[in-house]
C-alpha cells in the first residue's frame, strides 16, 4: 500500500501563552512547575528526539519519535519549526472516583517539526510534578483519504537497567496474568502499565492516556548504550499487519510516566486523568456509583449454570432471593449472568430475548419494588458486530426497565473471529458501545476490555474494567489460583491504568478443584474490597455464605466512591494500606493487606480532622489466623483514635486488615 503523503507548509506565529520562542530552534526545554521533571526536545542527524531529567538527574536518554506510514518515515529528515508554550493550573472534580476534586497543573511544549518534502509531525509535551505526557498531532493529509501507520516508532531509553512488573503482551490474553518482577532488560514485549522501581527512592510507572481511535501500546526492551534501556513501542495490529488507519488530524495517545519518590504516589497521581478530556456527557444524574452482589461465584463453583437447565442460575425465582438479599443488606444491584439465550451449544446469542425460565421484566418490576436494580449482562463471545447490531435496541429496552448498568463480555481470542481486542478494531468497537450507552443511561462495566487509558473522565459511564486475573481464578484454576502476592501487586500495576473490577469478599474458601481457593484470610478478603477500587464493585460470594456473617457488616458499610485517598504505606508485591475517606460524609475506611508473610504495620493516622475524637471498628485477622490453616479466623474490636495515633497492626500470613473510623458523637 504505497501513497503519498504531502502537506502544505504553514507559517504561524510563535507568540502563544506565556512563551515566546524562534522557529528553527536547535533544542527548546520545558519544566515542571516546581522544576523537578524538565523535558528537553531537539533534532540530532536530522532526527527527533526528547530527554527527561529529575532533579537534575538524567532519567530519559535521547529518545527517538516519529513513524513509519506508507511511504516512508516520518521524523527522518527533519527540522524543527515553530515552537509554542503554555500552561494550566487548575481543579476540577470528579463525578465519581478516589478523589472528589483533582489538581490539573502542568507546562506545556508544543513543536512543530518539518520535514523537506513539507510534510509536519507536531509533538505535545505536558509536564506535571509528577511525571509528564506527550502526544503526537498528525495534521490533516490527502485531503480527507484514508492512510496507514506501519508503525510508531517512539522510544524510552531509560538511562540505566531496574526492577520492573509487567505481564508479557504475548500469550496473555484479556490481561489476566501475574505482574512478575524482573530486569526491564531481560523481559519480552510487555504490556502497560508498566512500573519499574528505578532506584531505592524512585518509581517510575509507564502507560498511555486517551487512547480513542489508536491501537493499544506494547513495549519491547533492549539493551542499549551505556547501560540504558531503549523500550521501543509496539502497537497491537490489524490481522494485515497494519497498526492504525487514520484519516483526518490524527491525535495519538498520550505517552505517559509518573515520578515518585515512593510507591504510594504512583497511586495518588491523577496524571492520566488530567490527560484526558473532561466530559462529554452533560445530564450524569443517572450515573450511580454502587454496591452490588450476583449469581456469578455459585455459577464458577459449579453450583450453578449459565445455561437452562435443572442447575440454571438465572431463573426469576432465584434472582428475586438475591433481590431480596440485597434490599435486607444495603446492595444497590444484583447480577445475573446467563439470563439470555447463547450459552448452551448451538445457541444462537441474543440480548433481545430472556430465558424461558427467566421473566426480565418482572425482576425489574420486583426490584424496583425493593429498590434494587437488575444488572444487564451482554457476553458476545467476541463478536462484537452481534452486540453492535442489537445494543441501540436492547440498550433502549433496559432503560425503559429500569436497568442503569450492564457488564459486558468478549470470551473470544479474537474479534468477530479476525481482529485482536486491543487493536484499533477493537478500541472502535469498545468506544461504540460506551456511547450507544450513554445515549441511553446505562453504565458499562466491561469485561475483556483493552487496558484503561482514562477515558472514564470523558465518558463517566465507562464505570470499571476487568482486564485483570482476577477472582475467578481461585475457583477453578488448575494451577491452584492467584498466589498472595496477586492482590498486593496489583494496586501498584494493574490498579494505575483505572477501576479494577476483581470481584473481592469471597467468605467460603470451599474447594471444587484441588488446592484451588483464594489463598487469604477472611480479613483480607475485606481489606480488598478498599484497596482494589471500583466505583461498581462487587461483592463476590454467593447469599447464602453471607447470611450470619458478622464480616458482612463491614461490606454493607462501605462506599464505593470517595472524596480523598492516602497511602500510609506499601512495597510493591509486599503489602498495601490504603485509607479513604466517603464522598459526603465524615467516615474513613481502611484496607490493610499483605502477601505471604505475616507482617506487623504501623499506621499514621494523621489523614484525621485535628480536636476530634473517632471510633475506629477493626475487622483483623485472629492471633490464629493463617491463610493454609486458618483462614476464617477474625476479629473485630472498637478502639478510640485521634490524628496523633497510630494503629497497630498484625497482619497473618496472606492476611489482612479493614477499618471503618468515624466521628465520635458529642
Amino acid at each position: 500500500m504505497k501513497r503519498l503523503i504531502v502537506v502544505s507548509l504553514v507559517i504561524v506565529s510563535c507568540i502563544v501563552g506565556f512563551g515566546v520562542t524562534t522557529c528553527n530552534a536547535k533544542t527548546v526545554e520545558v519544566s515542571s512547575p516546581d522544576g523537578a521533571v524538565t523535558v528537553a526536545v531537539g533534532v540530532k542527524a536530522r532526527q527527533p528526539y526528547y530527554t527527561v531529567s529529575y532533579q537534575g538527574r538524567e532519567l530519559v536518554k535521547p529518545s527517538r519519535l516519529g513513524f513509519l506510514l506508507d511511504d516512508g518515515t516520518l521524523g527522518s529528515n527533519t527540522k524543527m519549526g515553530c515552537v509554542t508554550k503554555d500552561s494550566k493550573n487548575e481543579t476540577w472534580t470528579q463525578l465519581w472516583g478516589e478523589d472528589e476534586t483533582v489538581s490539573n497543573h502542568y507546562n506545556e511544549l508544543t513543536v512543530r517539526f518539518n520535514e523537506q518534502s513539507g510534510r509536519q509531525m507536531h509533538v505535545v509535551f505536558r509536564v506535571f510534578n509528577d511525571g509528564f505526557g506527550f502526544r503526537y498531532i498528525l495534521p490533516e493529509v490527502l485531503a480527507g483519504k484514508t492512510y496507514c501507520i506501519q508503525d510508531e516508532l517512539t522510544e524510552i531509553t531509560l538511562a540505566h537497567d531496574a526492577k520492573a512488573w509487567s505481564i508479557p503482551s504475548n500469550h496473555t490474553e484479556y490481561f489476566e496474568g501475574i505482574y512478575k518482577a524482573d530486569l526491564l532488560s531481560q523481559k519480552d514485549a510487555v504490556c502497560t502499565p508498566l512500573t519499574i522501581e528505578y532506584e531505592k527512592d524512585l518509581f517510575l510507572a509507564i502507560h498511555e492516556a486517551a487512547l480513542e481511535d489508536y491501537a493499544s501500546i506494547n513495549l519491547t526492551p533492549r539493551v542499549g548504550e551505556a547501560g540504558g534501556v531503549r523500550l521501543l513501542t509496539a502497537l497491537t495490529p490489524w490481522q494485515n499487519g497494519v497498526k492504525v488507519y487514520a484519516k483526518g488530524e490524527l491525535k495519538s495517545p498520550w505517552r505517559t510516566m509518573i515520578i515518585s519518590k515512593t510507591a504510594g504516589g504512583l497511586l495518588t497521581s491523577r496524571l492520566m486523568l488530567n490527560l484526558n478530556e473532561p466530559s462529554r456527557i452533560e445530564d450524569t444524574s443517572w450515573i450511580e456509583p454502587g454496591r452490588y452482589i450476583g449469581i456469578w461465584w455459585s455459577i464458577h463453583k459449579k453450583q450453578n449454570t449459565w445455561e437452562m437447565g435443572p442447575a440454571h442460575g438465572a431463573t426469576t425465582e432465584n434472582v428475586k432471593r438475591y433481590i431480596d438479599f440485597a434490599a435486607r443488606h444495603g446492595f444497590s444491584g444484583v447480577l445475573a449472568e446467563g439470563w439470555n439465550p447463547g450459552w448452551g451449544q448451538g445457541e444462537t446469542v441474543t440480548y433481545l430475548k430472556s430465558y424461558p425460565d427467566f421473566d426480565l421484566e418482572e425482576v425489574c418490576r420486583y426490584g424496583a419494588s425493593k429498590g434494587v436494580r437488575f444488572i444487564g449482562h451482554t457476553e458476545t463471545w467476541g463478536r462484537a458486530a452481534l452486540l453492535e447490531k442489537e445494543m441501540d435496541e436492547a440498550f433502549a429496552k433496559f432503560s425503559q426497565l429500569g436497568i442503569r448498568a450492564v457488564k459486558t463480555g468478549y470470551v473470544g481470542h479474537l474479534f468477530d473471529g479476525k481482529e485482536l481486542a486491543k487493536s484499533q478494531y477493537g478500541i472502535r468497537h469498545y468506544r461504540r458501545v460506551i456511547e450507544c450507552a450513554a445515549k441511553h443511561h446505562i453504565m458499562i462495566d466491561n469485561h475483556e476490555p483493552a487496558m484503561p487509558t482514562g477515558i472514564q473522565r470523558t465518558w463517566p459511564n465507562l464505570m470499571t474494567q476487568e482486564g485483570v486475573r482476577g477472582q475467578e481464578y481461585n475457583a477453578w484454576d488448575r494451577r491452584g489460583g492467584n498466589p498472595p502476592a496477586h492482590t498486593v501487586t496489583l494496586p501498584f500495576t494493574r490498579g494505575l491504568a483505572g477501576p479494577t473490577d476483581f470481584t473481592p469478599a469471597i467468605f467460603n474458601f470451599s474447594e471444587i478443584v484441588p488446592g484451588t481457593h483464594p489463598h487469604s484470610t477472611l480479613a483480607k478478603q475485606l481489606g480488598e474490597f478498599v484497596v482494589i477500587y471500583s466505583p461498581l464493585q462487587m461483592a463476590a460470594d454467593a447469599i447464602e455464605n453471607y447470611e450470619g456473617q458478622p464480616a458482612l457488616t463491614f461490606i454493607e458499610s462501605c462506599p464505593t466512591t470517595w472524596s480523598q485517598m492516602v497511602v500510609p504505606n506499601g512495597e510493591i508485591g509486599k503489602y498495601i494500606t490504603i485509607a479513604r475517606k466517603e464522598r459526603g460524609g465524615d467516615r474513613w475506611f481502611i484496607g490493610s493487606i499483605t502477601n505471604e508473610e505475616a507482617r506487623s504495620l504501623s499506621i499514621a493516622l494523621d489523614f484525621l480532622d485535628a480536636d476530634t475524637t473517632y471510633k475506629a471498628i477493626i475487622y483483623e485477622d485472629g492471633p490464629d489466623a493463617d491463610y493454609e490453616k486458618n483462614p476464617y479466623a477474625m476479629t473485630i474490636r472498637q478502639i478510640e483514635v485521634t490524628r496523633e495515633d497510630k494503629l497497630e497492626l498484625r497482619l497473618a500470613r496472606s492476611g489482612g486488615a479493614a477499618i471503618r473510623i468515624e466521628k465520635m458523637k458529642k
